[in-house]
């Protein structure tokens, strides 16, 4: 009992002392932090910008060309695997060639005997010891033996077979010992001087890439950028993606571009009006993107939706308006 006699008397005393204080003497706290002095802002403007589009591509060739085999043969000799630097009219691949020799001797000895028998024709006719049916026959017996001859000599030409252009081989199909069939692939051969990207632009875009513009592209290997040149547009629309194959001739490329690199085209959309501030003045707290804007000497923290980048400086799609002041470095 006495112990709630002297709770009461404290109460009783601190509201003796305290004073109180009236509406009009009500302390208004000013709203924000105070905006530290010299810090560097940034006024929000609108100004018209272009959005850049990267389509995702891909590297090949100008010049791939797919060397195959024109007779049967074994395989004898191969000079080269896949990755070799190879010239122009380097020896590649050698085919056995045995056979074609000894067929091009029986055709060479059918030649002999057709060129004796038209020269005996030719003799008989100045005699009129034969007629000229006889010596016309004589003359086409010739002439064939003499095709067979030049077309076993070609034949024989295909069992070496060499670098049509310099380039690199990027693919090796066969081995020494292998039977070659006509028309089977031997090895693959590309340009690495003439390189250039392919990238399905949707059809909307077409009109912006005009043959003989200059395009942003960049690489994932090696990693860099470079310009290239609009040099073809396959006049058809794909059903399924509604797109265009563009291709970009790749201006220094300098020969260590790999066909199959992945690369981005980048194109320039219609400009609009954008509200854009620099990326630090961006304050990230999880999900929530915010900035700091400057009123009558303090800091408020005010809720945004950003858009895309633009070297550097972020669109504000929403939450600040022109002409507002903003801290240019966000600070928690």
């Amino acid at each position: 009992m006495k112990k709630n006699y002297l709770v009461l008397a404290g109460l009783l005393m601190l509201t003796a002392c305290s004073k109180k204080v009236g509406p009009d003497e009500a302390v208004q706290a000013a709203p924000g932090v105070p905006l530290p002095a010299g810090a560097a802002t940034v006024t929000v403007q609108s100004e018209p910008v272009a959005p850049r589009i990267e389509i995702i591509g891909t590297v090949s060739s100008e010049r791939i060309i797919h060397l195959s085999a024109r007779l049967g043969a074994y395989v004898k000799e191969i000079n080269v695997a896949a990755g070799s630097v190879v010239t122009q009219d380097q020896t590649l691949v050698v085919l056995d060639d045995r056979e074609l020799h000894d067929q091009l001797a029986g055709a060479e000895a059918q030649r002999r005997q057709a060129e004796k028998e038209f020269q005996r024709a030719q003799q008989l006719f100045r005699e009129k010891a034969t007629t000229e049916q006889a010596l016309s026959a004589a003359e086409n017996a010739f002439h064939a033996a003499q095709a067979q001859s030049d077309a076993m000599r070609v034949m024989l030409s295909y069992a070496v077979i060499k670098a049509p252009m310099d380039g690199v081989v990027t693919d090796r199909r066969i081995e020494a010992g292998d039977l070659a069939n006509p028309g089977q692939v031997l090895l693959a051969l590309f340009d690495p001087q003439r390189m250039r990207l392919e990238a399905p632009v949707p059809a909307r875009l077409i009109g912006k890439l005009p043959l003989q513009t200059q395009v942003d592209v960049k690489l994932e290997h090696p990693d860099r950028s470079l310009r290239g040149t609009v040099t073809e547009i396959v006049s058809e629309v794909d059903a399924l993606s509604r797109t265009r194959k563009v291709k970009i001739r790749l201006e220094g490329s300098k020969g260590e571009i790999l066909p199959g690199t992945f690369g981005r085209l980048c194109v320039e959309e219609t400009p609009h009006a954008a509200m854009l501030l620099p990326a630090t003045a961006i304050l990230h707290l999880g999900q929530l993107e915010m900035v700091q804007v400057a009123e009558n000497g303090h800091l408020l923290r005010r809720l945004v939706k950003t858009g895309p980048a633009y070297d550097g400086r972020i669109e504000i799609l929403s939450g600040l308006n022109a002409g507002e002041v903003v801290l240019a470095t966000a600070k928690e």
